[in-house]
């Protein structure tokens, strides 16, 4: 609602203008009142307001020198005046400060209705446009970036993705056009080389954030057709997704080359993948971009790109072996682990590949059981290691003996004074994930735990229910936009995991007090209620 200040020497004018028109049917919040221009100005300087009905003919400071007044503080502030006389002066201090309209006493109701729908189409349109400022402002942000490529490793990681929600927040992030069309993975990383003293020295964190602005200033040249991200898990790689364009790919890498080349003095060690259409298939493709990186480039890129393409693994196998080892059946994991192996044998791509996607599937596992791994074992620093494991013995071992590490580090966590740790792993889960569609049948399951069970260990554990933590989190990010951003409450409640901005609203009035609208208004009391409502 817009924010009225009516301002007359009389008070029974004063009243009979909120009468006269119904301000909320219309749209407005009659904020405040004045007796003349000085009490106004006050007012003005001290409270948000939108719109101003003022008499010209006021003890104290008068009409015309108030709108002067109000022109030079507040350019932007509509100014309705009212007036029992028609004289020339004042319609001219009128017309000087841009008021929206000159009306005579006594004001008809239709007169004012007139007059105060016009200024709120005025505001409507003036509130778009920068609605539409702020939200262009806020792509650009680092923000905004920070959420898509979230997003981005989200959709390439097949983690919570649910068809309806996909698409709402692509289209938020601009990327829903990327569904259709053909698409290839790229992952660079850059090659050991000897250093100034003739070492062999890696691009270890030094170079990690140098490398990253390099790719990124490359990619911002072609920002409509590619998009760049981070994985958390393989620091000191980057990858991104490209539109299908042989071209494309070929300048794009060609520069990135001589860029690292020039800045940093580094070769690259770049993987294309296999074409793919529709997220549904950006698994597929970011694997396929991380085995054509991991091997060594002894042979062409279409070569790598061949092999990164041949011999499909079932998804649902990977998570049958996976499913074995969360619940600590090592025998059997050991069984559909060789299985694999076996099966891929007959083609070293299609080895390689096997190993690397095993692989891929230990690493989420061993960091929830804080299990680390050690430098020989980490595939993404040392990529011509799939090759040198070129038997299914070999192979085997290297798997098992980061899954029997695994399962020793849950045996030693579950036998210490806390058997409950599993509950902090699962409030780390919301806290990243809070955005997306989480449900506690989802979260038990994903810890191996009966969904009653789980409910009640959580709440004993932390005091709280699930849904009162999950909902608790998505409000604390809420209060974030709100505060620094001027995005639409749809835009937040989407943002913060919660399914329409009505729903959102409702929740956030139940534990602050206020409405989400009347929480920005409020920035005096703002730290007051940011903690929720016992």
């Amino acid at each position: 609602m817009y924010r009225v200040l009516i301002v007359d020497d009389e008070p029974e004018i004063r009243q009979g203008l909120q009468l006269k028109v119904s301000f909320e049917g219309l749209g407005f919040y009659v904020a405040g009142e004045a007796s003349n221009g000085r009490e106004a100005l006050e007012k003005l300087a001290n409270e948000p307001i939108d719109v101003v009905i003022t008499d010209m003919n006021m003890p104290i400071m008068d009409g015309m020198t108030f709108m002067d007044a109000c022109h030079e503080l507040i350019p932007s502030l509509r100014l309705i005046v009212i007036t029992g006389y028609e004289d020339f002066q004042y319609a001219k201090a009128a017309i000087r400060n841009q008021a929206r309209d000159y009306l005579l006493k006594p004001v008809t109701r239709d007169e004012l209705t007139k007059s105060l729908e016009g200024v709120r189409n005025e505001l409507d349109r003036d509130r778009s446009n920068e609605d539409q400022a702020a939200l262009i402002q806020w792509r650009l942000s680092q923000y905004y970036k920070e959420m898509k490529e979230h997003f981005i490793v989200h959709l390439v990681k097949e983690e919570l993705v649910q068809a309806p929600l996909v698409l709402e927040r692509s289209r938020l992030f601009e990327l829903e056009e990327w569904n259709m069309g053909q698409v290839r993975f790229l992952t660079v990383g850059l090659k050991d080389q000897a250093g100034p003293a003739g070492k062999n020295n890696r691009a270890e964190d030094a170079f990690r954030l140098p490398f990253e602005m390099v790719v990124r200033e490359c990619a911002s040249m072609q920002h409509a057709l590619m998009q760049v991200f981070r994985d958390l898990s393989y620091p000191g790689l980057m990858h991104a997704v490209l539109r299908e364009d042989a071209e494309l790919i070929r300048t794009f890498t060609e520069a990135l080359e001589d860029h690292v080349r020039s800045l940093m003095r580094f070769d690259l060690r770049i993987g294309v993948g296999q074409a793919v259409t529709g997220f549904k298939q950006w698994k597929e493709g970011y694997m396929s971009s991380l085995l054509a990186w991991s091997l060594p480039y002894d042979g062409s890129k279409d070569e790598a790109r061949s092999s990164a393409a041949q011999g499909e693994q079932a998804d649902h196998a990977i998570k049958v072996i996976e499913r074995y080892l969360v619940r600590g059946e090592l025998a059997a994991f050991q069984a559909a682990v060789r299985q694999e192996l076996v099966a891929a044998h007959g083609s070293q791509p299609r080895f390689v590949k096997a190993i690397f996607q095993l692989y891929l599937m230990l690493e989420p596992i061993a960091k929830a059981s804080h299990t680390a791994l050690e430098g020989g074992e980490q595939l993404w620093l040392r990529p011509e290691m799939t090759l040198s494991l070129d038997s299914v013995e070999k192979a085997e071992r290297f798997l098992m003996g980061i899954a029997d590490r695994i399962e020793r580090n849950r045996q030693m966590e579950s036998n210490e004074t806390d058997p409950f740790l599993f509950i902090k792993a699962a409030q780390q889960f919301i806290d990243e994930n809070y955005m997306y569609d989480l449900n506690l049948s989802m979260i038990a399951e994903k810890f191996n735990y009966n969904a009653s069970y789980f409910s009640e260990i959580f709440k004993a554990k932390t005091g709280k229910t699930f849904i009162f933590y999950l909902n608790e989190t998505r409000m604390a990010e809420a209060i974030h936009l709100l505060q620094n951003t001027t995005l639409t409450l749809w835009d937040i409640a989407e943002l913060t995991g919660f399914s329409n901005a009505s729903y959102f609203s409702s929740k956030f009035k139940r534990m602050y007090g206020v409405t989400p609208s009347e929480f920005r208004l409020r920035p005096s009391e703002k730290n007051d209620s940011e903690h929720p409502k016992n």
